[in-house]
């Protein structure tokens, strides 16, 4: 009796498994398809080729789990097709890495890939050393534009230089010249400073800004991830993110607590001499030292436009709160996730007139937050944009702009009080050329920087 009803059920068991697997198997399918068409998308506006550090993915480890996709912080860098981890929009990457802490299978490192051989970065070893004996590099300018690497290079820069000249900067041979001279008071060139002076190595550490590096110029209260950090002589850093202004007090307290030597408003002209016997060129006189970090970043100065009237007091390169700016006619200059967020941001201040201008027909690598809120900023009238256009001149009430291409088919002209710039920066390529630092584009032009994003910049 009870064989009668056990097989139908057996059956009917079989029958709602196979259905089952057939609609997992569909939604799986329709899965890879959005990954795919989303893939498609990237490579049609440009956004799936990294500008930098990104995750490369092991396709015979990787399992297919999906936690790597979880842990990005970054929406779209990641997605899945068979089964199998994929670069998606891999411009939005910014190298956070969590993809590969969180990969059970270690199928995920975040690395330059083929982007290491690009023309506009410098030849180094893998001690961080350039072409030029006893000169380093560490932070943005090696390529990689995170805090936590940049603390990284940093302090393995001086763990090499110690190697060098000895414990506690060994015999003296140049009278008043210091171990390490360190070139940048941002991220990297602070945890050099720590390092130098954890190994008894004397140091002078300058900026021709301020402490903070790029991080300093980020707008007010803007949230900046780190990452997990161990700064030296402080230890493991218990927070992963900051405001701007609590990373900018927490790199302070370490230079007062330990004191380190950093002087800001000094800018560095050129390097010349030798281990042992450099002497750096500034603006403050010569600095001798044995060894040299540099920790420049690679944004450099502000990039300018070059348009008749950019040189009144209205026209501003940084935003640094959008909160002082009411009731204005504004001008956003670039098509980066800065000059986004600064428009958005002047955008909700009220009787603000927002106008953002970018040279290209379409904004092509923005962060999928910045893309998001520009588009609803847009449509809710609080954001213009005008693509495809280029700043042809600034007066003083007034701003004219160049549309429809290369050279302008037409103009506009737009009632202004402020123009704020995000046209990128740059790069010190010609001081690191003027030093004997060579590229790996040396053989051909170093190609152009286009417009790159600061360092550890994510909101």
């Amino acid at each position: 009796m009870n064989l009668i009803f056990v097989i139908p059920c057996f059956f009917l068991l079989v029958v709602l498994l196979a259905l089952l697997g057939r609609w997992q198997e569909r939604i799986s399918r329709a899965h890879d398809e959005r990954v795919r068409a989303d893939i498609r998308e990237a490579e049609e506006r440009g956004t799936r080729r990294p500008l930098a550090q990104h995750p490369q993915i092991d396709a015979q480890s990787c399992i297919g789990c999906g936690s790597c996709i979880a842990a990005c912080p970054e929406e779209g860098v990641l997605g899945l097709v068979d089964g199998i981890a994929r670069v998606v929009h891999g411009a939005r990457c910014i190298g956070h890495g969590r993809c590969a802490v969180a990969c059970p299978v270690a199928a995920i490192q975040v690395g330059l890939g083929e982007l290491a051989r690009s023309p506009n970065l410098p030849i180094l070893s893998p001690r961080f050393e350039t072409t030029v004996p006893g000169m380093f590099v560490a932070g943005e300018l090696g390529g990689f534009a995170l805090i936590r690497v940049a603390v990284e290079q940093g302090t393995r820069a001086i763990e090499e230089i110690a190697r060098e000249i000895g414990p506690r900067g060994g015999p003296r041979r140049m009278g008043d010249a210091v171990d390490v001279l360190i070139a940048g008071a941002g991220p990297a060139g602070l945890a050099a400073s720590l390092k130098a002076v954890e190994l008894g190595l004397s140091h002078l550490t300058i900026d021709q800004d301020d402490v903070g590096g790029t991080v300093r110029k980020y707008p007010r209260r803007k949230l900046t991830l780190t990452g997990p950090l161990e700064m030296p002589l402080h230890g493991r850093v218990k927070q992963e993110e900051f405001l701007k202004e609590e990373l900018i007090e927490f790199w302070e307290k370490l230079i007062r607590n330990h004191g380190l030597r950093v002087r800001t408003g000094v800018r560095l002209v050129g390097i010349e001499g030798s281990p042992n016997a450099f002497v750096a060129r500034t603006s403050a006189g010569p600095i001798a030292a044995r060894r040299v970090v540099l920790a420049l970043g690679r944004r450099g100065t502000p990039r300018r436009l070059d348009a008749p009237g950019e040189e009144q007091e209205k026209v501003l390169y940084q935003l640094l709160d959008a909160a002082t700016y009411t009731g204005e006619r504004i001008l956003v200059v670039g098509g980066g996730d800065s000059a986004v967020e600064a428009a958005t941001a002047l955008g909700s201040q009220p009787g603000n007139v927002v106008t953002l201008s970018y040279r290209r027909s379409e904004f092509f690598r923005l962060k999928a937050r910045n893309d998001e809120r520009l588009r609803r900023f847009v449509k809710e009238g609080k954001v213009q944009t005008v693509l495809g256009s280029n700043v042809l001149r600034i007066d003083p009430g007034a701003v004219t702009l160049a549309c429809g291409g290369a050279g302008g088919e037409t103009t506009l002209t737009l009632k202004n009080d402020f123009v704020f710039v995000f046209a990128g920066g740059e790069p010190p390529y010609p001081l690191l050329r003027g030093m004997g630092v060579k590229f790996n584009g040396d053989e051909a032009p170093l190609a152009k920087e286009e417009e790159p994003e600061a360092v550890g910049a994510a909101t």
